[in-house]
């Protein structure tokens, strides 16, 4: 777990042929070791699936033009992009209720009390 509480974790996935047995399938978990050496998983990495990340980049890339494929919406500058992503963040975290929590992440988590408005965040900044 990281500092915030989240399992943060890397999923390999190696198949192995050998002259004699052909093992498929092999997960590991962990960090990266040489194809020598066997890898346990924790009970945690059964329930971690790299779905949640593409759901996750799905959303960012529907929200900011920016990382959109095949796009004319690119950032010049570098401050630019790292500003237009921390207000997206600052909206899908605070502003936006989510369907299946029916509450704002924020709120899920204890951080705040009520739904953001877009001028709260505006005043943050």
């Amino acid at each position: 777990m990281d500092r915030l509480g989240a399992e943060v974790s890397t999923r390999f996935k190696r198949t192995h042929y050998r002259a004699s047995t052909h093992r498929r399938g092999q997960t590991g978990f962990g960090h990266r070791r040489t194809s020598s050496q066997q890898f346990r998983l924790p009970s945690a990495a059964t329930r971690i699936s790299t779905s949640h990340i593409e759901r996750a980049n799905l959303t960012v890339r529907m929200h900011l033009r920016r990382f959109t494929r095949l796009t004319n919406g690119f950032s010049k500058k570098l401050e630019n992009l790292k500003a237009a992503v921390s207000v997206f963040m600052a909206w899908y975290n605070f502003c936006r209720v989510h369907q299946t929590l029916r509450v704002t992440p924020a709120m899920e988590a204890g951080i705040a009390d009520h739904v953001w408005s877009i001028e709260e965040i505006v005043r943050l900044a």
